[in-house]
């Protein structure tokens, strides 16, 4: 892989961003008096500000719909007749002047929260590095759980007004598109990225239809190797997407970096060199200098490497660069499960970092004890472990992942006892702006102010949020579900009409869905420890329970699994075919390729959101704190957040906190657990109704819940964590 030498290459032709939007205003032919939209529509600010897609959804709501709310395809198809119409509305332009005001005042904000609260503390920006970022539909280039986070903390950050530059991939073809067959077979299918439809920007500008020119230069094995950079505006922060299909590398090459998660090894080692090292060397030609480094996960930790090897190129001995890199990174561990970590065989590290030991002056077995887990005998290569070696402020993501990972990584220091491993815990949160309803928001607004937004994490909300009337809150709750029941219903009939499917697949899709049931959601990848097939485990008990005649049930299902998982497409295969059984009378539902856009329509849609991992295997989750920002109820084992969240009054926990079961009692246990929840509990709740059909009782847990869990679990708290206990004191060392 990489030699030591970097080679800037240089382009003599490179233009301004404000010069590239005069030729999109130009091409678009705005009216001078709308002329902004463009510049809004690629800076993806205008994602979690409702006021701001709301100025797209009237512009031409049939676009809007049709373009997957992706305001820079919807502009590029409108007719110059709506432009016109629209500069010249009072309406319409009275919204736009509203917007381009709050926009231009987040933009210039001298007073926001870090820079009030820790002035002349950081000397550069954080530099935030991650395999994925979910910003949104429109910018495809994420799988799931890992992505959304680190999409919410960049958003968050621009908020608070934390100066970060994110650093990950521009994947052209992004994660796979989910189709499922009849029988229940998932089939993946990829799309290519049309990049004149997304909010991104060339840094090296050449025409918007062509791929980004070459910026930086690495090698992967003996032959160069170019990388362009695009750029994404996220508020007051940039997202620096790296991309291999550039002149100069050979074909093969320009497809490195073409899809996430590829399951062969080989090219995944490229890909996280090519991220790690090519990160940083792109950084440092566009003149950007961090103060702090955030890894997030194993697959950044070659960011750290490279960081080491430029110091000692410096003229600084091996232990110098070492420390110095070591006290201003930041690494961020997600995985509970010794198999989740990312490790590769010795000889794909002889293959590609071979050059490196020399580089650094050592030899090497002192490169590879670096990332050896088990010393000497160890074969094997482990991100994770180069990451908590080369970083000196290390964090799981809960309170309960962090003694996950003290026993975990107790080896690699012996010389303390379990409980003093030098790895913290910030639990994670969600941008509630990204994931709270229009509708949630506005009753937000309405009785906890309009300034709510900037207040989530205030634990002073407490008695703002008991007096909002039980009917107002149910009244929205009921919006909310009405739409996800008919998104879905849409979806099925897109299914039958233009994709001729068959009749058990339009009734899985959630075509007998109906709005006055009690409605579950379990939506997250598809995987063995997920055990989304646990509600199944007694199928005659659960039929009763969802076929009641006056209290029925209905369950919706999402999510993918890893093309390479194959034990994980049987578990899809086996829970899509349950959901066909007629006996269940069509309250059983599959959404087919969920993304962030159904997923909103989920977490805000359903009456209790389900969870059922194996105990100890999910270090955090964060969908059940999208839930219940919108009201959904939480039903869930106590693992990951939910060991900390739960208080006995805010939702419901199966099964006990035993450490450890035989699986087989466990799923015995968990599933009978889970059905004594819902018959004696959850549902008599549920359908227990005042005179005008208001469950009282169940919208004043709603509101326990979001009293309790909203502050605890949302980015404005975490990320306030994360600048004071790990930013600022890896800044100041």
């Amino acid at each position: 892989m990489a030699k030591p030498a970097s080679r800037l290459v240089t382009d003599t032709k490179r233009a301004s961003k404000q010069h590239i939007l005069e030729n999109m205003l130009s091409e678009l032919k705005l009216p001078e008096r709308i002329g902004r939209l463009e510049e809004l529509a690629n800076n993806l600010w205008w994602s979690w500000h409702p006021k701001a897609r709301e100025l797209f959804r009237v512009l031409d709501y049939p676009l809007w719909r049709l373009s997957g709310h992706n305001p820079v395809k919807q502009l590029r198809e409108i007719s110059t007749d709506k432009f016109e119409a629209a500069a010249t509305d009072p309406v319409f332009l009275n919204l736009y002047d509203s917007v381009i005001s709050a926009f231009d005042a987040d933009m210039s904000d001298k007073h926001s929260w870090f820079s009030t609260k820790h002035p002349n503390v950081l000397d550069g920006p954080v530099a935030y590095f991650s395999m994925e970022f979910a910003i949104h539909n429109s910018l495809p280039i994420y799988a799931g759980g890992l992505g959304v986070l680190a999409g919410d903390i960049c958003k968050e950050a621009s908020d608070l007004g934390l100066p970060l530059v994110g650093v990950g991939f521009m994947y052209p073809q992004g994660y796979f598109h989910q189709r499922i067959s009849a029988e229940g077979s998932q089939e993946e299918v990829y799309g290519q990225l049309d990049f004149d439809e997304a909010p991104i920007t060339p840094i090296n500008p050449v025409p918007r239809s062509k791929w980004c020119g070459p910026l930086i230069q690495l090698n992967l094995s003996d032959t160069p190797f170019y990388i362009g950079v695009w750029q994404v505006r996220l508020g007051r922060d940039n997202l620096y997407l790296l991309c291999s299909d550039v002149e100069g590398n050979m074909p093969q090459e320009r497809q490195l970096c073409a899809r996430l998660y590829t399951a062969d090894q080989e090219q995944r080692i490229q890909q996280e060199i090519v991220l790690g090292v090519g990160g940083v060397r792109a950084l440092r030609a566009l003149g950007i200098k961090p103060s702090v480094w955030h890894a997030n996960e194993g697959h950044c930790a070659f960011m750290m490497l490279e960081r080491v090897r430029e110091e000692v190129e410096k003229g600084s001995t091996f232990p110098e660069a070492l420390r110095k890199v070591q006290t201003a990174t930041v690494f961020t561990t997600h995985t509970k499960v010794a198999a989740g970590h990312e490790v590769f065989p010795l000889s794909l590290v002889d293959k590609y970092l071979y050059s490196y030991w020399e580089s650094l002056g050592i030899n090497r077995e002192t490169f590879l004890e670096l990332g050896r887990q088990d010393g000497p005998s160890d074969q094997n290569f482990n991100m994770t472990v180069l990451a908590l070696r080369l970083a000196d402020h290390r964090n799981a993501v809960s309170q309960l992942h962090e003694k996950v990972t003290h026993r975990m990584w107790h080896a690699l220091w012996p010389e303390v006892k379990e409980d003093e491993v030098p790895i913290s815990y910030i639990t994670n949160g969600i941008h509630v702006p990204t994931w709270v309803a229009r509708e949630m928001g506005r009753l937000y607004e309405k009785h906890l102010g309009q300034d709510v937004s900037e207040r989530y994490d205030d634990i002073g909300l407490r008695e703002l949020v008991l007096n909002i009337p039980d009917e107002e809150l149910w009244a929205v709750h009921q919006i909310l579900k009405r739409k996800l029941i008919g998104a879905m219903v849409e979806r099925a009939r897109q299914c039958s009409t233009e994709r001729e499917c068959k009749a058990r697949q339009v009734l899985v899709m959630g075509s007998l869905l109906d709005q006055d049931t009690l409605t579950i959601g379990f939506g997250r990848r598809f995987a063995a420890y997920k055990r989304p097939e646990l509600i199944f485990h007694d199928i005659e008990h659960l039929k009763r329970i969802v076929t009641d005649r006056w209290h029925p049930v209905q369950i919706i299902f999402a999510g993918k699994s890893h093309p390479a998982d194959l034990p994980s497409k049987q578990l899809l295969r086996d829970v899509y075919g349950l959901a066909t059984n007629r006996e269940f009378q069509g309250r059983i539902a599959f959404v087919e390729d969920y993304d962030i856009h159904m997923a909103h329509y989920l977490v805000q849609g359903v009456d209790v959101w389900l969870n059922t991992p194996r105990r100890l295997y999910e270090a955090c989750g964060t969908s059940g704190m999208k839930a219940t920002v919108n009201g959904v109820l939480h039903l869930s084992v106590r693992d990951g957040w939910w060991y900390e969240g739960y208080n006995g009054l805010n939702g419901w926990a199966i099964g006990d906190e035993v450490d450890a079961y035989d699986p087989m009692l466990e799923d015995k246990s968990d599933a009978e657990a889970l059905y004594r929840l819902l018959e004696e509990q959850i549902v008599p709740l549920y359908y227990q109704r005042d005179r005008n059909g208001l469950p009282h009782g169940w919208v004043h847990m709603v509101k326990e819940a979001i009293n309790s869990i909203v502050p605890r679990f949302c980015t404005r708290r975490m990320l306030k964590e994360y600048v004071e206990q790990m930013y600022i004191p890896a800044a100041r060392k």
